[in-house]
Protein backbone atom coordinates (compact mmCIF):
# COMPACT_ATOMS: atom_id res chain seq x y z
CA UNK A 1 0.00 0.00 0.00
CA UNK A 2 1.20 3.51 -0.81
CA UNK A 3 -0.18 7.05 -1.18
CA UNK A 4 -0.75 8.71 -4.53
CA UNK A 5 0.37 12.24 -5.33
CA UNK A 6 -2.76 13.64 -3.67
CA UNK A 7 -2.17 11.78 -0.41
CA UNK A 8 -4.84 9.14 -1.00
CA UNK A 9 -3.96 5.56 -0.12
CA UNK A 10 -4.02 2.80 -2.74
CA UNK A 11 -3.46 -0.91 -2.42
CA UNK A 12 -0.62 -2.22 -4.54
CA UNK A 13 3.10 -1.75 -4.86
CA UNK A 14 4.90 1.55 -4.86
CA UNK A 15 5.73 1.02 -8.52
CA UNK A 16 2.06 0.51 -9.38
CA UNK A 17 1.03 3.65 -7.51
CA UNK A 18 3.74 5.62 -9.31
CA UNK A 19 2.35 4.37 -12.63
CA UNK A 20 -1.14 5.36 -11.47
CA UNK A 21 0.11 8.88 -10.76
CA UNK A 22 1.63 9.07 -14.23
CA UNK A 23 -1.65 7.89 -15.72
CA UNK A 24 -3.51 10.68 -13.90
CA UNK A 25 -1.06 13.26 -15.28
CA UNK A 26 -1.67 11.98 -18.81
CA UNK A 27 -5.44 11.75 -18.26
CA UNK A 28 -5.94 15.37 -17.30
CA UNK A 29 -3.95 16.35 -20.40
CA UNK A 30 -5.86 13.91 -22.66
CA UNK A 31 -2.54 12.37 -23.69
CA UNK A 32 -2.45 8.92 -25.38
CA UNK A 33 0.25 7.75 -22.95
CA UNK A 34 -2.52 7.39 -20.36
CA UNK A 35 -3.37 3.97 -21.80
CA UNK A 36 0.06 2.46 -21.21
CA UNK A 37 0.50 4.08 -17.80
CA UNK A 38 -2.87 2.74 -16.60
CA UNK A 39 -1.99 -0.70 -17.95
CA UNK A 40 1.32 -0.59 -16.07
CA UNK A 41 -0.52 0.13 -12.83
CA UNK A 42 -3.05 -2.63 -13.54
CA UNK A 43 -0.23 -5.13 -14.18
CA UNK A 44 0.19 -5.31 -10.40
CA UNK A 45 -2.60 -7.72 -9.29
CA UNK A 46 -2.83 -5.87 -6.00
CA UNK A 47 -3.52 -2.46 -7.56
CA UNK A 48 -7.27 -2.45 -8.05
CA UNK A 49 -7.28 1.24 -8.98
CA UNK A 50 -5.17 0.42 -12.02
CA UNK A 51 -7.88 -1.98 -13.19
CA UNK A 52 -10.61 0.55 -12.43
CA UNK A 53 -8.68 3.18 -14.38
CA UNK A 54 -8.50 0.90 -17.42
CA UNK A 55 -12.23 0.19 -17.24
CA UNK A 56 -13.06 3.89 -17.09
CA UNK A 57 -10.91 4.59 -20.14
CA UNK A 58 -12.92 2.11 -22.19
CA UNK A 59 -16.28 3.30 -20.92
CA UNK A 60 -15.51 6.94 -21.67
CA UNK A 61 -15.35 6.06 -25.37
CA UNK A 62 -19.22 5.90 -25.35
CA UNK A 63 -18.92 2.81 -27.57
CA UNK A 64 -20.87 -0.35 -26.82
CA UNK A 65 -17.97 -2.43 -28.11
CA UNK A 66 -15.75 -1.16 -25.29
CA UNK A 67 -17.95 -2.53 -22.52
CA UNK A 68 -16.62 -6.09 -22.78
CA UNK A 69 -13.04 -4.83 -22.56
CA UNK A 70 -13.95 -2.70 -19.54
CA UNK A 71 -15.52 -5.71 -17.87
CA UNK A 72 -12.41 -7.77 -18.56
CA UNK A 73 -10.16 -5.01 -17.23
CA UNK A 74 -12.12 -4.88 -14.00
CA UNK A 75 -12.10 -8.62 -13.40
CA UNK A 76 -14.81 -10.85 -11.89
CA UNK A 77 -17.48 -9.22 -9.79
CA UNK A 78 -17.65 -12.11 -7.35
CA UNK A 79 -14.13 -11.65 -5.94
CA UNK A 80 -13.30 -10.90 -2.31
CA UNK A 81 -13.11 -7.12 -1.99
CA UNK A 82 -12.87 -7.07 1.79
CA UNK A 83 -9.15 -6.22 1.79
CA UNK A 84 -9.72 -3.14 -0.35
CA UNK A 85 -9.97 0.38 1.00
CA UNK A 86 -13.48 1.96 1.16
CA UNK A 87 -12.62 4.40 -1.66
CA UNK A 88 -11.46 1.56 -3.86
CA UNK A 89 -14.62 -0.43 -3.22
CA UNK A 90 -16.65 2.65 -4.10
CA UNK A 91 -14.79 3.02 -7.42
CA UNK A 92 -15.37 -0.66 -8.18
CA UNK A 93 -19.08 -0.18 -7.55
CA UNK A 94 -19.19 2.87 -9.84
CA UNK A 95 -17.36 1.10 -12.67
CA UNK A 96 -19.56 -1.99 -12.34
CA UNK A 97 -22.68 0.19 -12.37
CA UNK A 98 -21.53 1.82 -15.61
CA UNK A 99 -20.65 -1.53 -17.19
CA UNK A 100 -24.18 -2.68 -16.37
CA UNK A 101 -25.53 0.25 -18.39
CA UNK A 102 -26.33 2.64 -15.54
CA UNK A 103 -24.09 5.57 -16.47
CA UNK A 104 -26.24 7.94 -14.42
CA UNK A 105 -25.88 5.74 -11.35
CA UNK A 106 -22.13 5.56 -11.87
CA UNK A 107 -22.00 9.34 -11.98
CA UNK A 108 -23.91 9.55 -8.72
CA UNK A 109 -21.55 7.10 -7.01
CA UNK A 110 -18.55 9.05 -8.27
CA UNK A 111 -20.18 12.17 -6.84
CA UNK A 112 -20.33 10.49 -3.44
CA UNK A 113 -16.64 9.64 -3.71
CA UNK A 114 -15.82 13.26 -4.55
CA UNK A 115 -17.69 14.50 -1.49
CA UNK A 116 -15.74 12.16 0.80
CA UNK A 117 -12.46 12.45 -1.08
CA UNK A 118 -12.46 15.81 -2.93
CA UNK A 119 -8.81 15.31 -3.93
CA UNK A 120 -9.62 12.12 -5.85
CA UNK A 121 -8.81 13.45 -9.31
CA UNK A 122 -9.90 10.27 -11.10
CA UNK A 123 -13.39 10.46 -9.57
CA UNK A 124 -13.68 14.14 -10.48
CA UNK A 125 -12.48 13.70 -14.05
CA UNK A 126 -14.58 10.64 -14.87
CA UNK A 127 -17.66 12.06 -13.17
CA UNK A 128 -17.22 15.30 -15.12
CA UNK A 129 -17.13 13.34 -18.36
CA UNK A 130 -20.29 11.45 -17.40
CA UNK A 131 -22.04 14.77 -16.77
CA UNK A 132 -20.95 15.87 -20.25
CA UNK A 133 -22.17 12.65 -21.87
CA UNK A 134 -25.54 13.09 -20.15
CA UNK A 135 -25.89 16.82 -20.86
CA UNK A 136 -26.15 17.50 -17.11
CA UNK A 137 -24.90 21.08 -17.09
CA UNK A 138 -25.57 21.77 -13.40
CA UNK A 139 -23.54 18.78 -12.24
CA UNK A 140 -20.91 19.50 -14.87
CA UNK A 141 -20.31 22.71 -12.98
CA UNK A 142 -21.12 21.84 -9.38
CA UNK A 143 -19.38 18.46 -9.16
CA UNK A 144 -16.14 20.39 -9.60
CA UNK A 145 -17.28 23.37 -7.56
CA UNK A 146 -17.91 21.13 -4.55
CA UNK A 147 -14.26 20.04 -4.57
CA UNK A 148 -12.47 23.29 -5.41
CA UNK A 149 -11.85 24.49 -1.85
CA UNK A 150 -10.00 21.25 -1.06
CA UNK A 151 -7.32 22.28 -3.56
CA UNK A 152 -4.78 24.96 -2.74
CA UNK A 153 -3.39 27.48 -5.19
CA UNK A 154 0.00 25.77 -4.96
CA UNK A 155 -1.33 22.33 -5.89
CA UNK A 156 0.27 21.61 -9.27
CA UNK A 157 -2.88 19.94 -10.58
CA UNK A 158 -5.37 22.52 -9.30
CA UNK A 159 -5.36 24.37 -12.62
CA UNK A 160 -6.92 21.39 -14.35
CA UNK A 161 -9.89 21.59 -12.00
CA UNK A 162 -10.42 25.17 -13.14
CA UNK A 163 -10.41 23.94 -16.74
CA UNK A 164 -13.21 21.50 -15.90
CA UNK A 165 -15.05 24.09 -13.83
CA UNK A 166 -14.86 26.55 -16.73
CA UNK A 167 -16.65 24.13 -19.02
CA UNK A 168 -19.39 23.53 -16.47
CA UNK A 169 -19.86 27.28 -16.04
CA UNK A 170 -20.07 27.74 -19.81
CA UNK A 171 -22.73 25.05 -20.17
CA UNK A 172 -24.69 26.85 -17.42
CA UNK A 173 -24.47 30.04 -19.53
CA UNK A 174 -22.17 31.78 -17.03
CA UNK A 175 -19.83 32.97 -19.74
CA UNK A 176 -17.93 35.66 -17.87
CA UNK A 177 -17.04 33.38 -14.95
CA UNK A 178 -16.26 30.59 -17.38
CA UNK A 179 -13.82 32.71 -19.38
CA UNK A 180 -12.09 33.80 -16.18
CA UNK A 181 -11.75 30.23 -14.87
CA UNK A 182 -10.66 28.90 -18.25
CA UNK A 183 -8.02 31.57 -18.76
CA UNK A 184 -6.70 30.84 -15.27
CA UNK A 185 -6.50 27.15 -16.14
CA UNK A 186 -4.52 27.62 -19.34
CA UNK A 187 -2.21 30.19 -17.80
CA UNK A 188 -1.31 27.65 -15.11
CA UNK A 189 -1.03 24.79 -17.61
CA UNK A 190 -0.70 25.73 -21.29
CA UNK A 191 -1.25 22.07 -22.20
CA UNK A 192 -4.65 21.94 -20.48
CA UNK A 193 -6.55 21.15 -23.67
CA UNK A 194 -9.86 20.80 -21.79
CA UNK A 195 -9.39 24.28 -20.35
CA UNK A 196 -8.55 25.61 -23.83
CA UNK A 197 -11.69 23.89 -25.08
CA UNK A 198 -13.77 25.59 -22.36
CA UNK A 199 -12.50 29.05 -23.33
CA UNK A 200 -13.22 28.30 -26.99
CA UNK A 201 -16.80 27.44 -26.02
CA UNK A 202 -17.27 30.78 -24.26
CA UNK A 203 -16.21 32.66 -27.38
CA UNK A 204 -18.48 30.50 -29.54
CA UNK A 205 -21.56 30.91 -27.37
CA UNK A 206 -21.14 34.67 -27.06
CA UNK A 207 -20.55 35.15 -30.77
CA UNK A 208 -17.06 36.50 -30.07
CA UNK A 209 -15.60 34.68 -33.03
CA UNK A 210 -12.67 37.03 -33.85
CA UNK A 211 -11.41 36.73 -30.26
CA UNK A 212 -11.90 32.97 -30.42
CA UNK A 213 -9.91 32.73 -33.64
CA UNK A 214 -7.06 34.73 -32.15
CA UNK A 215 -7.08 32.61 -28.99
CA UNK A 216 -6.94 29.34 -30.91
CA UNK A 217 -4.24 30.60 -33.27
CA UNK A 218 -2.07 31.83 -30.41
CA UNK A 219 -2.32 28.48 -28.62
CA UNK A 220 -2.28 26.19 -31.63
CA UNK A 221 0.92 24.43 -30.55
CA UNK A 222 -0.76 23.58 -27.21
CA UNK A 223 -3.90 21.90 -28.58
CA UNK A 224 -3.30 20.76 -32.15
CA UNK A 225 -1.24 17.62 -31.56
CA UNK A 226 -0.29 15.01 -29.00
CA UNK A 227 -3.69 14.70 -27.32
CA UNK A 228 -7.05 13.02 -27.75
CA UNK A 229 -8.87 16.36 -27.94
CA UNK A 230 -7.12 17.80 -30.99
CA UNK A 231 -9.90 16.63 -33.32
CA UNK A 232 -12.60 18.25 -31.19
CA UNK A 233 -10.72 21.52 -30.83
CA UNK A 234 -10.08 21.49 -34.58
CA UNK A 235 -13.83 21.13 -35.06
CA UNK A 236 -14.34 24.30 -33.04
CA UNK A 237 -11.86 26.11 -35.25
CA UNK A 238 -13.71 24.91 -38.33
CA UNK A 239 -16.93 26.34 -36.87
CA UNK A 240 -15.22 29.71 -36.57
CA UNK A 241 -14.25 29.50 -40.24
CA UNK A 242 -17.85 28.75 -41.18
CA UNK A 243 -18.90 31.92 -39.37
CA UNK A 244 -16.53 33.78 -41.67
CA UNK A 245 -18.17 32.18 -44.69
CA UNK A 246 -15.02 30.17 -45.36
CA UNK A 247 -16.46 26.75 -46.21
CA UNK A 248 -13.33 25.78 -48.13
CA UNK A 249 -11.21 26.50 -45.06
CA UNK A 250 -13.54 24.48 -42.86
CA UNK A 251 -13.30 21.52 -45.24
CA UNK A 252 -9.51 21.83 -45.23
CA UNK A 253 -9.61 21.50 -41.43
CA UNK A 254 -11.90 18.49 -41.88
CA UNK A 255 -9.44 16.81 -44.23
CA UNK A 256 -6.41 17.52 -42.06
CA UNK A 257 -7.81 16.80 -38.60
CA UNK A 258 -11.39 15.57 -38.46
CA UNK A 259 -11.50 12.61 -40.86
CA UNK A 260 -9.03 11.28 -43.39
CA UNK A 261 -7.40 8.08 -44.55
CA UNK A 262 -5.55 7.62 -41.27
CA UNK A 263 -8.60 8.18 -39.03
CA UNK A 264 -9.74 5.35 -36.80
CA UNK A 265 -13.29 4.34 -35.93
CA UNK A 266 -13.56 6.46 -32.77
CA UNK A 267 -17.08 7.60 -31.95
CA UNK A 268 -16.10 10.83 -30.22
CA UNK A 269 -14.12 11.89 -33.30
CA UNK A 270 -16.76 10.73 -35.77
CA UNK A 271 -19.22 13.02 -33.95
CA UNK A 272 -17.18 16.08 -34.85
CA UNK A 273 -16.62 15.09 -38.46
CA UNK A 274 -20.31 14.33 -38.97
CA UNK A 275 -21.49 17.50 -37.26
CA UNK A 276 -19.36 19.71 -39.51
CA UNK A 277 -20.52 18.05 -42.73
CA UNK A 278 -24.15 18.23 -41.56
CA UNK A 279 -23.93 21.99 -41.09
CA UNK A 280 -22.52 22.33 -44.59
CA UNK A 281 -25.14 19.97 -46.01
CA UNK A 282 -27.97 22.00 -44.48
CA UNK A 283 -26.65 25.06 -46.32
CA UNK A 284 -26.26 23.20 -49.61
CA UNK A 285 -22.45 23.08 -49.61
CA UNK A 286 -21.21 19.93 -51.35
CA UNK A 287 -18.89 17.70 -49.36
CA UNK A 288 -17.53 15.71 -52.28
CA UNK A 289 -16.92 12.08 -51.39
CA UNK A 290 -16.44 12.75 -47.66
CA UNK A 291 -19.79 11.30 -46.58
CA UNK A 292 -19.12 7.76 -47.77
CA UNK A 293 -16.16 6.81 -45.50
CA UNK A 294 -17.90 8.53 -42.61
CA UNK A 295 -21.09 6.51 -43.09
CA UNK A 296 -19.08 3.31 -43.44
CA UNK A 297 -17.28 4.04 -40.17
CA UNK A 298 -20.55 4.57 -38.33
CA UNK A 299 -21.97 1.36 -39.80
CA UNK A 300 -19.04 -0.58 -38.34
CA UNK A 301 -19.28 1.07 -34.93
CA UNK A 302 -22.91 1.78 -34.16
CA UNK A 303 -24.98 -0.06 -31.54
CA UNK A 304 -28.39 1.70 -31.66
CA UNK A 305 -29.76 2.58 -28.25
CA UNK A 306 -26.45 2.38 -26.39
CA UNK A 307 -25.70 6.10 -26.56
CA UNK A 308 -28.27 8.13 -28.52
CA UNK A 309 -25.94 11.04 -29.24
CA UNK A 310 -23.95 8.61 -31.39
CA UNK A 311 -27.16 7.36 -33.02
CA UNK A 312 -28.09 10.88 -34.08
CA UNK A 313 -24.77 11.49 -35.80
CA UNK A 314 -24.79 8.10 -37.50
CA UNK A 315 -28.17 8.93 -39.01
CA UNK A 316 -26.80 12.26 -40.22
CA UNK A 317 -23.94 10.44 -41.96
CA UNK A 318 -26.29 7.91 -43.58
CA UNK A 319 -28.55 10.68 -44.88
CA UNK A 320 -25.59 12.68 -46.14
CA UNK A 321 -24.37 9.59 -47.97
CA UNK A 322 -27.75 9.12 -49.62
CA UNK A 323 -28.63 6.08 -47.48
CA UNK A 324 -32.04 7.16 -46.24
CA UNK A 325 -33.12 3.53 -45.94
CA UNK A 326 -30.29 2.79 -43.54
CA UNK A 327 -31.23 5.87 -41.50
CA UNK A 328 -34.77 4.57 -41.15
CA UNK A 329 -33.40 1.16 -40.16
CA UNK A 330 -31.61 2.78 -37.23
CA UNK A 331 -34.83 4.56 -36.25
CA UNK A 332 -36.73 1.25 -36.41
CA UNK A 333 -34.10 -0.40 -34.22
CA UNK A 334 -34.35 2.44 -31.69
CA UNK A 335 -38.12 2.04 -31.61
CA UNK A 336 -37.67 -1.68 -30.98
CA UNK A 337 -35.14 -1.03 -28.19
CA UNK A 338 -37.46 1.46 -26.49
CA UNK A 339 -40.43 -0.90 -26.70
CA UNK A 340 -38.50 -3.94 -25.51
CA UNK A 341 -36.78 -2.33 -22.55
CA UNK A 342 -39.88 -0.38 -21.62
CA UNK A 343 -41.86 -3.61 -21.42
CA UNK A 344 -39.09 -5.28 -19.43
CA UNK A 345 -39.19 -2.61 -16.74
CA UNK A 346 -42.89 -3.26 -16.18
CA UNK A 347 -42.22 -6.95 -15.60
CA UNK A 348 -40.93 -8.79 -12.54
CA UNK A 349 -38.18 -7.27 -10.39
CA UNK A 350 -35.60 -9.65 -11.89
CA UNK A 351 -35.82 -7.85 -15.20
CA UNK A 352 -33.69 -5.01 -13.80
CA UNK A 353 -33.81 -1.24 -14.33
CA UNK A 354 -33.54 0.40 -17.75
CA UNK A 355 -30.12 1.56 -18.87
CA UNK A 356 -29.16 5.21 -19.07
CA UNK A 357 -28.92 4.81 -22.84
CA UNK A 358 -32.49 3.53 -22.94
CA UNK A 359 -33.77 6.39 -20.78
CA UNK A 360 -32.06 9.04 -22.94
CA UNK A 361 -33.25 7.35 -26.13
CA UNK A 362 -36.86 7.09 -24.98
CA UNK A 363 -37.02 10.70 -23.76
CA UNK A 364 -35.09 12.57 -26.45
CA UNK A 365 -32.88 10.43 -28.68
CA UNK A 366 -35.63 8.64 -30.58
CA UNK A 367 -37.64 11.74 -31.55
CA UNK A 368 -34.45 13.55 -32.57
CA UNK A 369 -33.33 10.62 -34.72
CA UNK A 370 -36.79 10.26 -36.21
CA UNK A 371 -36.83 13.98 -37.04
CA UNK A 372 -33.56 13.67 -38.95
CA UNK A 373 -34.91 10.80 -41.02
CA UNK A 374 -38.01 12.85 -41.78
CA UNK A 375 -35.76 15.73 -42.81
CA UNK A 376 -33.83 13.47 -45.16
CA UNK A 377 -37.14 12.37 -46.67
CA UNK A 378 -38.27 15.96 -47.19
CA UNK A 379 -41.13 15.63 -44.69
CA UNK A 380 -40.53 18.92 -42.94
CA UNK A 381 -43.80 19.25 -41.06
CA UNK A 382 -43.04 15.91 -39.40
CA UNK A 383 -39.63 17.27 -38.39
CA UNK A 384 -41.37 20.11 -36.57
CA UNK A 385 -43.80 17.69 -34.98
CA UNK A 386 -40.93 15.64 -33.53
CA UNK A 387 -38.63 18.46 -32.40
CA UNK A 388 -40.86 21.26 -31.13
CA UNK A 389 -42.30 19.27 -28.17
CA UNK A 390 -38.83 18.30 -26.89
CA UNK A 391 -36.54 21.16 -27.90
CA UNK A 392 -36.24 22.46 -24.33
CA UNK A 393 -35.12 19.00 -23.23
CA UNK A 394 -32.64 18.16 -25.99
CA UNK A 395 -29.75 18.49 -23.55
CA UNK A 396 -30.95 15.29 -21.87
CA UNK A 397 -29.27 13.09 -24.45
CA UNK A 398 -25.82 14.55 -24.05
CA UNK A 399 -23.35 16.86 -25.70
CA UNK A 400 -22.76 20.57 -25.35
CA UNK A 401 -24.70 23.64 -26.47
CA UNK A 402 -22.41 23.95 -29.49
CA UNK A 403 -22.85 20.30 -30.46
CA UNK A 404 -26.63 20.28 -30.04
CA UNK A 405 -26.86 23.36 -32.26
CA UNK A 406 -26.94 20.95 -35.20
CA UNK A 407 -30.42 19.96 -34.07
CA UNK A 408 -31.50 23.58 -33.70
CA UNK A 409 -30.25 24.37 -37.20
CA UNK A 410 -32.17 21.39 -38.56
CA UNK A 411 -35.32 22.68 -36.87
CA UNK A 412 -34.86 26.16 -38.35
CA UNK A 413 -34.20 24.81 -41.83
CA UNK A 414 -37.25 22.52 -41.56
CA UNK A 415 -39.41 25.50 -40.61
CA UNK A 416 -38.18 27.41 -43.67
CA UNK A 417 -38.72 24.48 -46.04
CA UNK A 418 -42.16 23.79 -44.56
CA UNK A 419 -43.16 27.38 -45.34
CA UNK A 420 -43.49 28.22 -41.63
CA UNK A 421 -41.93 31.66 -41.98
CA UNK A 422 -43.49 32.85 -38.73
CA UNK A 423 -41.79 30.06 -36.80
CA UNK A 424 -38.53 30.48 -38.70
CA UNK A 425 -38.51 34.22 -37.97
CA UNK A 426 -39.15 33.56 -34.29
CA UNK A 427 -36.29 31.04 -34.14
CA UNK A 428 -33.92 33.52 -35.81
CA UNK A 429 -35.01 36.26 -33.42
CA UNK A 430 -34.33 33.91 -30.53
CA UNK A 431 -30.81 33.31 -31.82
CA UNK A 432 -30.00 36.97 -32.37
CA UNK A 433 -31.30 37.88 -28.92
CA UNK A 434 -28.69 35.57 -27.42
CA UNK A 435 -25.85 36.03 -29.96
CA UNK A 436 -26.21 39.22 -31.95
CA UNK A 437 -22.85 38.55 -33.60
CA UNK A 438 -23.92 35.33 -35.35
CA UNK A 439 -23.32 35.53 -39.09
CA UNK A 440 -25.46 32.42 -39.51
CA UNK A 441 -28.46 34.06 -37.83
CA UNK A 442 -28.05 37.28 -39.82
CA UNK A 443 -27.91 35.34 -43.08
CA UNK A 444 -31.17 33.59 -42.18
CA UNK A 445 -32.77 36.88 -41.19
CA UNK A 446 -31.76 38.41 -44.51
CA UNK A 447 -33.28 35.46 -46.36
CA UNK A 448 -36.54 35.56 -44.42
CA UNK A 449 -36.96 39.32 -44.84
CA UNK A 450 -36.34 38.98 -48.57
CA UNK A 451 -39.01 36.27 -48.72
CA UNK A 452 -41.54 38.64 -47.16
CA UNK A 453 -40.64 41.46 -49.54
CA UNK A 454 -38.80 43.62 -47.01
CA UNK A 455 -35.92 44.54 -49.29
CA UNK A 456 -34.53 47.27 -47.04
CA UNK A 457 -34.54 45.00 -44.00
CA UNK A 458 -32.98 42.16 -45.98
CA UNK A 459 -30.23 44.45 -47.26
CA UNK A 460 -29.45 45.69 -43.75
CA UNK A 461 -29.29 42.13 -42.38
CA UNK A 462 -27.05 41.02 -45.24
CA UNK A 463 -24.77 43.99 -44.62
CA UNK A 464 -24.50 43.06 -40.94
CA UNK A 465 -23.62 39.50 -41.90
CA UNK A 466 -20.89 40.68 -44.29
CA UNK A 467 -19.38 43.01 -41.70
CA UNK A 468 -19.22 40.28 -39.07
CA UNK A 469 -17.66 37.87 -41.56
CA UNK A 470 -15.10 40.53 -42.50
CA UNK A 471 -14.12 40.94 -38.84
CA UNK A 472 -13.59 37.19 -38.48
CA UNK A 473 -11.49 37.02 -41.65
CA UNK A 474 -9.41 39.94 -40.39
CA UNK A 475 -8.80 38.07 -37.14
CA UNK A 476 -7.66 34.99 -39.06
CA UNK A 477 -5.39 37.02 -41.34
CA UNK A 478 -3.98 38.98 -38.42
CA UNK A 479 -3.21 35.82 -36.49
CA UNK A 480 -1.50 34.34 -39.51
CA UNK A 481 0.59 37.46 -39.99
CA UNK A 482 1.68 37.47 -36.34
CA UNK A 483 2.75 33.83 -36.61
CA UNK A 484 4.84 34.65 -39.68
CA UNK A 485 6.51 37.50 -37.85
Amino acid sequence: MADDSQGLSLTGSGEAVAAYDRAIEHLIRFQPAVVDAAAEAAADPGCVMGRVFGAYLGLMSTEEGAVAAARAALGPADGDDSALLPRERAHLAAARRWIAGDMAGAGALLGDISVRYPRDLLALFVGHQIDFFRGDAVNLRDRIGRALTAWGARDPQSGFLYGMYAFGLEECNQYGQSAEAGQRAVELNPDDVWGIHAVVHTYEMQGQVPAGVRFMRERRSDWSKGNFLNVHNSWHYALYLLQAGNSAGALAVYDQFLHHGGSEDIALELLDATALLWRLWLEGTPAGDRWRPLAEAWARLLAPGFYPFNDMHAIMAFIGNGELGRAWEVVAELERVVRADGQATSGPPTSGPPTTGWAMTAAVGLPVCRSLAYFGAGQYEQVLGELLPIRTRIHEFGGSHAQRDAVERTLLEAAIRAGRMDLASALVSERLSVRECSTYAWSKRAFLLAMTGDRAGAAAAAARERELARQIRAAVDGALASRQD
